[in-house]
């Protein structure tokens, strides 16, 4: 895969984080966790989430376990308990235009509530921040348990899920779709693991905002490992294969089993849903809207801009979930790489003047892009035509976010007329940006 990539433990990057970096320290010593130690840390993880330690996780770290990228905080006053956590790995996003950026993956932060208001992520942050850019990295990205936390690091909404409840009293996929010259099979979990992984290769290079999913990924999401209170049960899993035999596609979902006054009203929720072609996506959903005793499909994660509600004879069937939301976050480590990386839609030039505490994106930009879709982005003393923090930067590089919006809403300033226009003309995309996968 090209990836160091390994599995989180299914939950959002971070829980009960600490304050401002001034805050007291304590002598606690913020330092890499040994093999040894990954007891400590995997119970403080548990601690961190809130969650009851039913069993010691050590098995399953080990499988992910890199020298130097788990961190743990560790107090003076009791050495033998790890009382925050940290965690990055290496991995791939998927830019506009299809290329690949090396960026740190940032999850498992917790601090203990004892131990807040100390500065314990910010040193965390820090520290990591500094060794990815020293690694290579264009950028760090992360999910947020908690929105407010991470624009203070530099971090911005990136991309957006869309979660869907769909109706099947009210509506059911159309008559006209086409039925494909393919077909759909059933599989288990070693073939989803299998087929899944080659399949996900080639999907997650047309999808921006998509990253790697390494073995360690597919062996959780598949019951090969395991994690304590990680709640998985083995689910219905199919793929869709061409007339050719390749396979275009894959679905998962459980289903409850619910029955009102004697009739059938179970819900069908999706897991997990990639699609190479229409063809594979009418397949795939054809199958799930049409299982016996299922009135309801929850979607909890698809693609903001997927067309799955105008496939329904009513596409009102189709409620918005709750869960609908921004999703990964992103903090530019390397402006000239990272927006080298990507592709344009469009010429043009624009000055972007960025302020940046952390001092990584901080300066003065020329965004340039050439009429074959490259485009580069350099430093440069011209005046600028938008300023704009790292936070607001990171939420345009992929497309997700609007210039003109984020203008209205105070949190970018045109220094020129039109500048927040012709940013939008440069960085929107035609594909909206999203990511999957939770870790």
């Amino acid at each position: 895969m090209g990836t160091d990539a390994a599995a989180g433990d299914g939950r959002p990057t971070d829980r009960h984080t600490d304050g401002p970096a001034e805050g007291r320290q304590d002598g606690i010593e913020i330092r890499a966790v040994t093999a040894e130690e990954l007891p400590l840390w995997d119970r403080a993880v548990a601690r961190g989430f809130l969650r009851p330690h039913l069993d010691e996780g050590t098995e399953f770290r080990r499988l992910s376990f890199r020298p130097g990228r788990f961190l743990g905080a560790f107090d003076p006053y009791d050495p033998g308990r790890c009382v925050a956590t940290f965690r990055s790995f290496d991995t791939e996003l998927t830019v506009p235009g299809g290329g690949l950026l090396p960026v740190d993956a940032i999850t498992a932060v917790t601090v203990n509530s004892t131990h807040r208001r100390r500065g314990l992520l910010s040193r965390m942050m820090a520290r990591d921040l500094a060794a990815a850019r020293e690694r290579g990295a264009a950028a760090a990205i992360l999910i947020a348990a908690e929105y407010p936390i991470y624009g203070r690091y530099g971090f911005g909404p990136a991309t957006r899920n869309q979660s869907w409840t769909v109706d099947l009293n009210r509506g059911r996929l159309r008559d006209d779709l086409p039925a494909g010259t393919g077909r759909t099979d059933f599989v288990t979990m070693a073939e989803a693991r299998k087929y899944g992984a080659e399949l996900h290769e080639r999907w997650r290079r047309t999808q921006p905002g998509a990253i790697g999913r390494n073995p360690v990924w597919w062996q959780l999401r598949t019951g090969e490992a395991t994690l304590p209170g990680f709640d998985w049960r083995e689910p219905f899993t199919a793929l869709h294969r061409d007339a050719g035999g390749t396979v275009t596609g894959l679905i998962s979902y459980t289903v409850d089993d619910t029955w009102v006054a004697n009739n059938p009203d179970c819900t069908l929720t999706v897991v997990d849903f990639l699609a190479m072609d229409r063809e594979a996506a009418l397949a795939l959903w054809r199958l799930a809207l049409s299982v016996d005793w299922v009135r309801t499909v929850a979607v909890g994660n698809i693609g903001p801009d997927d067309p799955l509600p105008l496939l329904l004879t009513d596409p009102r069937a189709a409620v918005p979930a709750k869960d609908s939301s921004d999703f990964l976050w992103l903090r530019l480590l390397d402006v000239p790489a990272a927006f080298a990386a990507r592709s344009y839609r469009a010429p043009g030039r624009l000055v972007l003047d960025v302020t940046d505490p952390g001092g990584y994106a901080a300066g003065r930009w020329a965004l340039e892009t050439a009429a074959d879709g490259t485009g580069r982005c350099t430093p440069t003393e011209d005046p600028a035509d938008l300023a704009l923090d790292a936070p607001a930067l990171a939420s345009l590089y992929l497309g997700t976010e609007s210039a003109v919006r984020l203008s209205a809403a105070g949190l970018a300033a045109e220094l020129t007329p039109g500048a927040a226009d012709r940013a939008d003309l440069l960085l929107r995309t035609a594909v909206q940006a999203w990511n999957p996968d939770i870790f």
